[in-house]
């Protein structure tokens, strides 16, 4: 690849899309944006996540892994919002909650790890660290229907699964994280995108 793949993870809100396309543009690559108006199960899951949290996982693994897929073949590099990788830390949050059985939870990870096997991975994972208070006031702020009864300590949870996540995932991958409590400009973040890959002449 010529250009970097990047993946931008963080939480419900973080602002991952907006950043998402402003370095897309940037750094003229491909933008892969994350599922959210087509997917049929998102407001379904978030009015009854237990009979409709193992569908809606399957379903943004499946979307994902396409997109992931699509990325890599098309060897132009690309900015992706929320990776494959991440969609773990929202299936091990259901199931911390009782929201997803043992049965599901352990078919949902084989299947995963299955996918990671054929998988590429990505050249950065650009992490944005906001608290959980700081997300919660951005959802409410973007105003989704669907995201409206999100619970503060569901974003408590979704950071303590992101930590867990992210150290295991530097074991394999460079791991760049931005505090995003205050949004940074683009071309700070591309500055330092470029130290972090050593990509002068990007």
């Amino acid at each position: 690849m010529t250009q970097p793949f990047i993946g931008i993870s963080g939480l419900i809100g973080a602002g991952k899309s907006t950043l998402a396309e402003k370095l897309a543009s940037a750094l003229k690559v491909p933008l892969f944006k994350e599922p959210v108006e087509e997917n049929a199960y998102l407001s379904k899951f978030y009015e009854n996540p237990e009979k409709y949290g193992f569908s809606m996982q399957v379903y943004l693994l499946s979307f994902r892994f396409e997109a992931h897929q699509n990325l890599v073949w098309q060897r132009c590099g690309g900015i992706q919002d929320r990776t494959i990788y991440e969609d773990a830390v929202f299936a091990k949050t259901l199931h911390r909650q009782g929201k997803m059985s043992d049965l599901d939870f352990q078919t949902y990870q084989r299947l995963a790890e299955n996918m990671f096997s054929f998988l590429y991975e990505p050249d950065l994972i650009l992490h944005l660290e906001v608290s959980p208070e700081k997300a919660l006031q951005r959802i409410r702020l973007r105003g989704r229907e669907s995201e409206k009864g999100i619970p503060l300590e569901y974003l408590k949870l979704l950071q303590r699964g992101y930590r867990e996540f992210l150290d295991e995932r530097q074991k394999r991958v460079r791991v760049l994280r931005l505090d995003w409590e205050t949004f940074q400009s683009v071309d700070r973040v591309v500055s330092e995108i470029r130290e972090c890959l050593d990509l002068r002449g990007v």
